[in-house]
């Protein structure tokens, strides 16, 4: 008998589509500029937008804690592109893709913002 090996397929990224009709004139923007998203993709919450073209994007994660043999919350917050077009404001739920380092802080980028 010959055994089939079935193929492990990796884990599908979220292409994101260039819309060549609205421009926002943004050369970070994801979908009209030059920064292309690689790696990670995350979901989280806009805690802040007073910084001119970022945002700071924060999301807890549990981690366990095996000596009370527990869980922990932490949270976890990134500074991230936020292109004019998406224009994400505090309280959005918005999801964020790693690309190059846009600045000593910034490597990550708001892809679109969720409902």
């Amino acid at each position: 008998m010959v055994d089939k090996k079935k193929k492990k397929t990796p884990a599908k990224k979220k292409k994101i589509k260039k819309q060549k009709e609205v421009s926002c004139g943004d050369k970070k923007c994801p979908i009209h500029g030059n920064v292309t998203t690689r790696g990670r993709v995350f979901e989280g919450l806009v805690v802040s937008d007073r910084m001119q073209g970022t945002a700071s994007v924060e999301w807890t994660r549990w981690r366990p804690l095996p000596k009370y043999e527990r869980r922990e919350r932490r949270r976890t917050r990134i500074k991230a592109h936020n292109p004019t077009c998406i224009n994400a404001k505090k309280g959005d739920k918005v999801q964020i893709a790693e690309c190059r380092p846009l600045s000593k802080t910034v490597k990550f980028v708001i892809i679109e913002k969720i409902k």
